[in-house]
């Protein structure tokens, strides 16, 4: 029975009835629109995690966010712990944000020439980190980070990048990589297309591994133009690293003439608006930002001292450009939002809701000895089926346990929570969630936990 029903829902055909708890909600119209959009777009996605292979049932189309909450094309409504995959830290439609946008953009949308508006992002965010001096704005938070790993080799003269397995930073090709066999060895292309001539100058290790850190700077020594890491890898789990670790990544870069870059694309203004960098107080010497710097529009930006991004073109001989980039839509919606962001007890009043949220779900899974944990930080939470106190490697995480996230996923959906649609990834709390949001959403965990246990 329990194999027909997982064919059921193979993340292609429409959702039937639950068979575990509540009935399914209607996705007839979201059905009609992802049948549709297969004859346009490769698994009828334009991101592949979008396509929901990894849960039960076909994508839910997104009409509208408002607040923390989401309404799909079948007018089904959510409380939303996604947030566009975090850089809603305000919610959906902030008042402040859409009213910036609104204004700026009555005078155009896009000129591909400077305005005023880059410099009063650029200045609302120097400002207040002391980690950086200078910036560029950029697209995405690939692009940045992609303009970080030139920038780095750039200055350093050097080509070879260490990257650690269970941090992703983005699509492209030098970054694409999973780790090879053995301690320390190149990296092996993840993807079609990714030439093996690129991945033979990444270096991949596992996280929080001293002896291999330590072991791939003695085998390439003078070799390495950079560390790169998630400070907080939150793209395959939530992998907290100590402090002590993130320090001597630091200590070993400058000890080998090697630079360290921080992709903040997620933790950025997460955990605090100087990020992880801040968090721990340690000084990476480039870091990359995602959407979060522009509401959650595409828009990306890396940053370093002004010696180092003195090597960027025109002023130095790194080449990176953009037609987009610092476009004024984009950055109305930065200013409005990090103007919020910077306001006296935003952070300790959402952190400390995310703490109470998560310190009661994770009483209720203790209290009836369910094999569930819940890893969180700042705002940032990940619902793991495990007894384990830490995971901070990406090994530890088990595959079996996915199973258990599928049920709860769509058990969630069906009383009305959106998380993201696998279990590897995080969830996100906003400034627009209140009491009565989380209280519902504890009330649909703790039923939901109750039925993946009772299986």
């Amino acid at each position: 029975m329990l194999d027909s029903i997982k064919k059921m829902f193979s993340g292609d055909e429409d959702v039937a009835v639950s068979t575990t708890g509540k009935p399914d909600i209607s996705r007839e119209k979201s059905a009609e629109l992802y049948a549709k959009a297969k004859t346009f777009f490769p698994g009828g996605v334009n991101s592949p995690v979008r396509a929901f292979k990894s849960v039960y049932g076909t994508p839910l189309f997104i009409k509208k966010g408002d607040g923390c909450r989401l309404w799909d094309a079948d007018d089904n409504e959510f409380i939303d712990f996604c947030c566009s995959w975090g850089p809603l830290i305000l919610g959906h439609n902030h008042p402040k944000v859409k009213d910036k946008v609104i204004e700026v953009m009555q005078n155009g949308m896009s000129f591909g020439a400077p305005t005023a508006l880059e410099n009063e992002l650029a200045e609302l965010i120097l400002k207040n980190n002391k980690f950086i001096e200078k910036l560029r704005f950029v697209s995405s938070g690939t692009e940045a980070v992609m303009s970080a790993i030139r920038l780095a080799r750039g200055y350093t003269k050097r080509d070879k990048i260490l990257k650690f397995e269970g941090c992703y930073h983005g699509h492209s090709d030098s970054l694409l990589v999973k780790a090879g066999s053995g301690l320390v060895t190149f990296g092996e292309t993840s993807s079609a297309g990714v030439p093996k001539s690129f991945a033979d100058e990444t270096i991949v290790i596992g996280l929080n591994d001293v002896d291999a850190l330590n072991k791939a700077f003695a085998d390439f020594k003078g070799q390495i133009a950079a560390i790169i890491i998630e400070p907080i890898p939150a793209n395959n789990g939530l992998l907290l690293q100590s402090k002590e670790y993130l320090q001597t990544l630091r200590d070993v870069c400058t000890a080998n003439g090697a630079l360290l870059i921080f992709d903040e694309v997620i933790s950025g203004f997460r955990v605090g608006f100087e990020g992880a960098a801040g968090h721990y107080q340690i000084k990476p010497d480039i870091i990359t930002y995602g959407k979060i710097i522009g509401g959650g529009l595409p828009v990306g930006m890396y940053g370093a001292s002004a010696e180092i991004m003195g090597h960027v073109s025109p002023d130095g001989g790194v080449y990176q450009a953009g037609t987009l980039s610092g476009n004024p839509v984009a950055m109305a919606a930065g200013i409005a939002q990090l103007t919020e962001l910077l306001k006296s007890s935003f952070y300790k009043d959402l952190n400390n809701k995310t703490q109470e949220f998560v310190d009661a779900i994770q009483r209720f899974a203790t209290a009836r000895s369910y094999k569930f944990k819940v890893f969180s930080i700042g705002s940032i939470f990940w619902f793991a089926f495990t007894d384990k106190a830490s995971i901070s490697n990406a090994d530890e995480i088990d595959p079996a346990s996915m199973e258990k996230f599928k049920v709860m996923h769509r058990e969630l959906i069906n009383r009305g929570i959106y998380f993201g649609p696998s279990g590897y990834e995080v969830g996100f709390i906003s400034s627009a969630h209140n009491k009565i949001d989380l209280e519902k959403t504890k009330r649909a965990i703790f039923d939901s936990l109750d039925l993946v246990f009772k299986k």
